[in-house]
């Protein structure tokens, strides 16, 4: 899907299965109903029916509907969901239970690692060294191996420095088949006689939104730290970009590896100078390599990739200035979006949430004309979406 995505949209942004519907695959999907192939029907369904709204261009004219300063407040609010993953990932930033988030414990190991990491990858930024993040991430990952084997390994061949288990090179690992025995495996009658047919229709219903929304905040996103979006907000090849998506959900499915959909991480490959489908088309032959090569890949340490996430978040963040915050019609739905996207650890959440507060403001002032008639339906969509536990409770 990637090299389809290259080849036939020309745009820079790559696709891989989805972390949060990899996580509504897992407990919203797949335990309630029992069944894997269950939960990735949902995603054929779903990316079906997105791909239907993309060939009428209601996908499209949903995107055009969205003023332009809450484009901006999309790119904004990635960039700090983006960096809030690294903060996690690096061991900085961790849960609390009296305050929600706390500061991790900065002189273990595998922190250290991460802010030697997020240091050398700034210098090189700073240096205007070509792929820098990809040199921070080679760099971080070396340092931590070469640690992990100075300090050896426990009896169940988990790091003694604090990383995860299987995260050093050893030797027989680099080489291994795939597992196919979830290709093709879907079971539509399960989705509707295990939720009833109002409960599978919401959970469609709430998967779509989820994924349709996602893309287009990372789709917006891209489009705007590339320079490829033009002064109204608009992404050339729009519609192309929407239709290899679409199936891309379908696609991953059908494989059994999630709903596989455009992926915020592809700023890293923008930060780095990518911008055409060129990047893509090189990210997809790597991944059809790393099928063969992913012990070999998992190597490369969650501390490794932290630094570069921060400082692709950090590059994202820079949009903000884009926004006129004098204007609080559009001012306010945009920081809603900005703080709920990281707060919530949800693209969608943060996007509904704009919408609605946007749309209600407009209403409340009377400017109904000032609304595009797509956003009334957006926002009574996310209505939905927000009440759908609450209605299929009362089902």
């Amino acid at each position: 899907m990637c090299i389809f995505m290259g080849l036939y949209a020309n745009f820079p942004i790559a696709l891989a299965s989805g972390m949060g519907l990899n996580a509504i695959a897992a407990y919203e999907l797949a335990a309630p109903l029992g069944s894997l192939p269950a939960a990735m029907a949902v995603f054929v369904i779903e990316g079906l029916i997105i791909a239907v709204l993309v060939l009428t261009r209601v996908r499209e004219k949903v995107m055009e509907a969205i003023p332009l300063p809450m484009k901006h407040a999309i790119g904004v609010g990635i960039g700090l969901f983006i960096a809030l993953i690294g903060l996690q990932e690096a061991g900085i930033v961790v849960g609390d239970p009296a305050t929600l988030v706390g500061l991790g414990e900065l002189w273990r190991f595998p922190v250290l690692v991460v802010l030697l990491g997020l240091f050398l990858t700034a210098v090189l930024l700073k240096l205007k060294v070509p792929g820098a993040i990809l040199w921070g991430i080679a760099a971080t990952t070396i340092i931590a191996t070469a640690a992990n084997y100075i300090a050896g390994f426990s009896a169940d061949g988990s790091s003694v420095l604090g990383f995860a288990k299987g995260t050093a090179l050893l030797p027989g690992q680099i080489l291994a088949l795939p597992d196919f025995s979830t290709f093709g495996r879907l079971d539509f009658g399960r989705v509707f006689t295990g939720f009833g047919w109002l409960g599978a229709s919401l959970t469609i219903f709430s998967v779509m939104l989820s994924d349709f929304f996602d893309t287009m905040g990372t789709v917006v996103a891209i489009g705007d730290q590339s320079g490829m979006m033009d002064e109204k907000g608009n992404i050339p090849r729009l519609r192309r970009i929407l239709l290899v998506d679409s199936l891309a959900a379908a696609a991953g499915g059908a494989a059994g590896a999630s709903s596989v959909t455009s992926y915020v991480e592809s700023a890293a490959g923008i930060a780095s100078g990518g911008r055409t489908g060129l990047m893509v088309v090189v990210v997809g032959l790597l991944f059809l390599v790393s099928i063969f090569f992913h012990p070999l890949v998992a190597v490369i340490p969650a501390q490794a990739t932290a630094p570069a996430l921060i400082l692709v978040g950090f590059l994202m963040v820079k949009l903000i200035r884009r926004i006129d915050f004098e204007e609080l019609d559009t001012a306010l739905p945009s920081f809603v979006i900005i703080l709920l996207m990281p707060l919530t650890y949800s693209i969608t959440n943060g996007i509904g949430a704009g919408f609605i507060a946007f749309t209600f403001l407009k209403m409340f002032q009377g400017r109904f004309r000032e609304v595009h008639p797509l956003m009334y339906v957006v926002t009574a969509g996310f209505i939905v979406y927000f009440a759908a536990p609450v209605i299929a409770g009362a089902s």
